[in-house]
C-alpha cells in the first residue's frame, strides 16, 4: 500500500505505516520517513526501488525507539529534556515541567486529559494550526506551549519514541474492559453563568491548592536537583506553561482542576473551580511568541481563549474571564447563519 499525502501539505515528506517489534508484541505504529532513522530493508537486504510500495514489516526504528523511553519522557520530562540536561542538543524545553504533570500516571489514569485514546482522535483538523494535524504535530504544539520549549524533530529518537508509546496505549485501550476504563471523578464541570471572580479564586488557591503548589505558586521540586523537576508542578511562574497552552485557558483549566483537584481529593465546586482557574492564570507566566497567527479562521477560535484577535467585539477581558455564554451565543448564531446560506 503506497504512503498517503501528509497532512502538513507540501514541504513535509508522507507518512508510512511501521510496524515495530516490542516485548509486548508486534504493534502498529505511525512514522514520518524523515533524515536517515527508520532503515527500509526488502528481505534479500537491498532497499525497495522508488515508488515501490513498503511493507510495514520491513520498516524497522532505532533501538532506542522504545515504548518504554517514550513512557520515561512523559514521565520525566524535566530530567530528560529540560534546560539542566547534561547535552545541550537534547534541552528541548525551557520550563521543569513533566508531560505527566498534567496527564497523570503517564496518561495511563482514566478521565480527564488520559492519553488511552489519542491514536483514535489523530489525525484530526485543528482549527489552532488550521490544518490537518497528527499525533507527531500535537506533541510538537505540547512541547512549544505546555512545556515551553521547542519542537522536536520528527526523525529524533525522542518523537519516535513518545509517537509509539502513545499509540501503544491506545491499543491497550482497545483491550481494556469496560471496569478498566471507567473514570474516578466528580459530576463534570458545568460553567457558572458570571464572570470568573479573581479575588475569590485567591482565597480558594491558598485554601485548597497552596498546600502542593505552593503559596507563591512555584511547585515543589522532587529533589534539591531542580533538574530531577517537580513532585508538585508550578501553576504560574518561569517553570509553568506559557500563555499559548490550553492550560492557559480559563475554562480548559477549570475542566481539569474541578475533575481532578486537588490531588486524590477532588471535591470542588463549580463555582471553586472556575474561580480558582481564573486566578491561576491570571498570574505571570512566560509569553509564547507568535500567538497572533494561531487559529487562521478566527471563528474556530475557544471563546475562553486569552489572547486576541477575534472575529467578534466582544472585550479581551471577557475572553478571558467571562461571562461566556453571550460570546458561545454569537458563535453558535453566526455558525446558524453559515448553514442556512450553504
Amino acid at each position: 500500500m503506497t504512503s498517503a499525502p501528509s497532512p502538513r501539505g507540501t514541504g513535509w515528506l508522507p507518512a508510512i505505516a511501521v510496524g515495530f517489534v516490542l516485548s509486548a508484541g508486534l504493534i502498529a505504529v505511525g512514522l514520518r520517513s524523515a533524515g536517515t532513522s527508520p532503515s527500509i530493508l526488502s528481505p534479500s537486504g537491498s532497499a525497495p526501488a522508488a515508488g515501490d510500495a513498503v511493507p510495514a514489516s520491513l520498516v524497522t526504528l532505532p533501538a532506542e525507539a522504545t515504548e518504554d523511553y517514550g513512557r520515561r519522557l512523559i514521565a520525566q520530562t524535566a530530567e530528560l529534556l529540560g534546560p539542566d540536561q547534561a547535552d545541550p542538543q537534547k534541552r528541548y524545553i525551557n520550563s521543569r515541567l513533566n508531560c505527566g504533570s498534567c496527564h497523570l500516571g503517564t496518561g495511563t489514569d482514566p478521565g480527564t486529559l488520559h492519553l488511552f485514546e489519542t491514536d483514535a482522535h489523530y489525525p484530526r483538523f485543528s482549527g489552532r494550526a488550521g490544518q490537518m494535524t497528527d499525533i507527531e504535530d500535537r506533541i510538537n504544539e505540547c512541547m512549544q506551549r505546555s512545556m515551553n520549549g521547542r519542537p522536536l524533530p520528527m526523525d529524533s529518537v525522542e518523537m519516535m519514541a513518545m509517537a509509539a508509546y502513545l499509540r501503544g496505549l491506545g491499543r491497550q485501550w482497545d483491550a481494556m474492559p469496560a471496569s478498566a476504563r471507567k473514570a474516578t471523578e466528580p459530576p463534570a464541570f458545568k460553567l457558572p453563568d458570571r464572570r470568573a471572580d479573581v479575588d475569590a479564586g485567591g482565597e480558594v488557591y491558598q485554601r485548597r491548592c497552596a498546600t502542593c503548589h505552593g503559596k507563591d505558586g512555584l511547585g515543589l521540586l522532587a529533589t534539591e536537583d531542580k533538574g530531577k523537576g517537580y513532585l508538585f508542578p508550578p501553576v504560574w511562574g518561569p517553570d509553568s506553561f506559557n500563555t499559548g497552552a490550553g492550560m492557559h485557558r480559563v475554562l480548559t483549566a477549570a475542566r481539569f482542576i474541578k475533575a481532578r483537584m486537588p490531588l486524590g481529593e477532588a471535591t470542588l465546586s463549580d463555582d471553586e473551580a472556575f474561580d480558582v482557574a481564573a486566578y491561576i492564570n491570571a498570574q505571570p507566566r512566560p509569553t509564547m511568541v507568535g500567538q497572533e497567527k494561531d487559529y487562521p479562521d478566527l471563528t474556530t477560535k475557544p471563546v475562553d481563549n486569552a489572547y486576541g484577535p477575534y472575529a467578534d467585539e466582544f472585550p479581551l477581558e471577557q475572553h478571558q474571564l467571562g461571562p461566556f455564554k453571550p460570546i458561545e451565543a454569537h458563535y453558535k448564531a453566526l455558525k446558524d447563519a453559515r448553514a442556512k446560506t450553504k
